[in-house]
């Protein structure tokens, strides 16, 4: 019999069970030393041990999942001097590495640019950097599209 690779889903957290989301909260506390024990951040967050051991190799928190990896990013934004400067720039500052950068010519006041990023060094989680760079005047939208 021959075994079947795993399949992986990127999902919003707010159609998981709550196990799931629970067991994602224990881990983090545990990581964080907030919780010395596995009983110690199941009872934290009112969680099974029995959820907790039948999740805990299956999900992970974005930011985990994303590092170390070559992500790609889609941008949208307004056809002003300097946007992309900002965001490049926001890149930088948190270790991420630009490996690629594909920018189209603006149609009515908008560019569409696409970016490689590998995250390996980043000391920042990936989707703090996505709200940083959403925030940035000029980004009318930021996705993640792809990881390698």
């Amino acid at each position: 019999m021959t075994r079947k690779e795993p399949k992986y889903y990127l999902v919003q957290e707010d159609i998981l069970p709550e196990a799931i989301i629970k067991t994602v909260m224990a881990k983090e506390l545990l990581l964080r030393g907030d919780a010395n024990t596995v009983n110690e951040a199941v009872e934290q967050v009112e969680l099974s041990r029995s959820a907790f051991y039948k999740y805990k190799d299956k999900v992970f928190p974005f930011h985990q999942w994303s590092r170390g990896k070559i992500v790609t990013l889609a941008l949208l934004m307004e056809h002003r001097p300097g946007v992309l400067s900002t965001v490049l720039n926001i890149i930088a500052s948190v270790k991420g590495s630009i490996l690629t950068i594909n920018q189209n010519l603006p149609l009515q006041g908008l560019a569409n640019a696409t970016l490689s990023v590998e995250t390996a060094e980043m000391d920042q989680d990936l989707e703090e950097l996505l709200r940083i760079i959403r925030a940035v005047t000029g980004v009318r939208d930021v996705r993640l599209v792809g990881q390698n």
